[in-house]
């Protein structure tokens, strides 16, 4: 597969009658609306999860094809597995609280491992630096948002 070496900016169209696109949790799920237009607004977070789910469907059990954000998912318990596979046999790495890179190119390794297995962390990004700390990832695909230095899933 060919890599995009330039931006490319597009456009998502869809039209919704007699339905929901996204709903605010907060308001008791009713529609999020533009107070101007009266126009239904759909938000990043809705679109990416709408994404997650057609690449988890499509690509099935492919383990490059994974996704992290996972409806009652246990992050530290995801990211555990990344140092599990850079720190093979080590015993501490199942049981401790807090694990952090011990160094810069072990912090790469664990980055590198979550880019290969998690779809949404090389197209979106995810910043992994709970209790089990797998660092920030900045992804391919973006939506204006706050600026923000990370790291890619852009190999050397």
């Amino acid at each position: 597969m060919p890599v995009i070496a330039n931006r490319h900016e597009f456009v998502l169209l869809f039209d919704v009658t007699n339905g929901n696109p996204n709903g605010d949790p907060d308001s008791g799920n009713q529609p999020r609306l533009d107070p101007d237009t009266s126009h239904g607004l759909v938000t990043d977070v809705c679109l990416k999860r709408k994404i997650r789910n057609y690449v988890s469907l499509f690509h099935g059990d492919d383990p490059r094809f994974g996704i992290y954000l996972q409806d009652g998912g246990i992050l530290n318990r995801t990211h555990r597995t990344a140092y599990q596979a850079v720190r093979p046999g080590e015993t501490m790495v199942a049981t401790a609280a807090r694990l952090s890179p011990r160094d810069e190119d072990e912090a790469a390794a664990v980055r590198r491992f979550m880019c290969d297995h998690f779809f949404d962390v090389r197209a979106f990004g995810a910043v992994m630096s709970t209790g089990v700390n797998c660092g920030q990832v900045l992804g391919r695909c973006s939506w204006p948002s706050p600026s923000r230095s990370s790291r890619s899933c852009r190999r050397s």
